[in-house]
């Protein structure tokens, strides 16, 4: 059982600043950065409203994703296992192609 706890915390504390980053990132005047550092995306959003609205609704499914993964965890620990490889892997995929059609989107 403290196996499950400890992965259940691991995944909270991969959702936490994914959820921060969404909450406080939406009504900012600069655009959410997808890759730390990034501060090419200034010269490319031309509506920075729009583009903050989709980044934090991304960043908001990743955070949801990684809780119950987490919640999935304490349940059934290999299907925790099978979607935190899924959320780790494929998941940066989608996540890294959905940013590029919201980039393309507000650009």
């Amino acid at each position: 059982m403290v196996g499950r706890i400890v992965a259940l915390v691991c995944c909270l504390l991969c959702a936490f600043p994914f959820f921060v980053i969404s909450v406080w990132g939406k009504d900012s005047s600069e655009p959410i950065n997808f890759w730390s550092g990034d501060a090419s995306l200034k010269d490319k959003v031309k509506n920075v409203k729009g583009y903050n609205t989709e980044m934090a609704g991304l960043y908001k499914k990743c955070a949801l994703f990684f809780l119950l993964t987490g919640i999935l965890f304490v349940v059934f620990p290999i299907a925790g296992i099978g979607l935190l490889v899924f959320d780790c892997s494929a998941g940066i995929y989608l996540a890294y192609r959905f940013y590029k059609g919201v980039l393309k989107r507000w650009s």
